[in-house]
């Protein structure tokens, strides 16, 4: 088997194969060049997107500087995904991310590891396993997310965490190694932040449904 068709099984291969180093170097000029991009040229920024990426949805944001290693030519965004400052995608195999899903600053998501065993790190091997990210996620900033990790729907990642282990959906987690402090509850649907409330009545009817249909579901 190819060393290039070893990144995507969990294998270990050599990175450094020709083959490899070459399709890297094309998508990491195609990179090079988004990062390049002025704030006002965003009809370029999404073409290049649509270049750089496995599949990219509508309305996607990336805010450059933005860091790859494939140059996100094993990244799947789904619709409006929004990343800040700094997110680096470790895309040596496959990172998919639902709908709506942000990233804050200098967010981690890496699918490569390497062997424990020195004589093998001394060769060069290395080993990748894909990530999941589910929808309407919130990644804060600092996150580091490791190979082969599965986060659910709707979660919310504190800033600094890593995360180590699978994380279910409609949960808050928090800190290193990353734990679920509490699920999603009401008290969410009645406070934003701290003490503020949310005003519903500023929000479109199809978010205010959406209110009832929760309290529903959990009464």
């Amino acid at each position: 088997m190819a060393m290039k068709d070893r990144m995507h099984t969990g294998e270990l291969y050599l990175p450094g194969d020709e083959e490899i180093m070459r399709d890297q170097l094309q998508r990491l000029d195609r990179l090079y060049e988004f990062n390049q991009t002025r704030p006002t040229q965003m009809d370029k920024r999404q073409a290049l997107m649509n270049e750089m990426f496995a599949e990219i949805g509508e309305g996607c944001y990336i805010e450059p500087p933005f860091y790859s290693n494939m140059g996100g030519g094993h990244v799947h965004f789904g619709k409006g995904v929004y990343c800040n400052f700094g997110v680096t995608m470790v895309d040596d195999t496959h990172i998919y991310v639902g709908d709506y899903t942000m990233f804050g600053p200098n967010v981690t998501v890496a699918t490569a590891g390497h062997p424990i065993l020195p004589e093998l790190r001394a060769k060069g091997y290395q080993y990748n396993m894909p990530v999941h990210i589910g929808k309407n996620c919130w990644i804060g900033a600092g996150v580091q997310i490791l190979p082969g990790i599965t986060i659910g729907d709707n979660v919310v990642i504190g800033a600094g965490s890593v995360v180590t282990k699978d994380l279910p959906s409609n949960t808050i987690a928090v800190g290193n190694p990353c734990r679920v402090l509490r699920e999603v509850n009401e008290h969410d649907r009645e406070y934003y932040f701290k003490g503020r409330k949310i005003d519903w009545t500023e929000f479109g009817s199809e978010i205010y449904l959406c209110k009832w249909c929760f309290y529903g579901r959990r009464n």
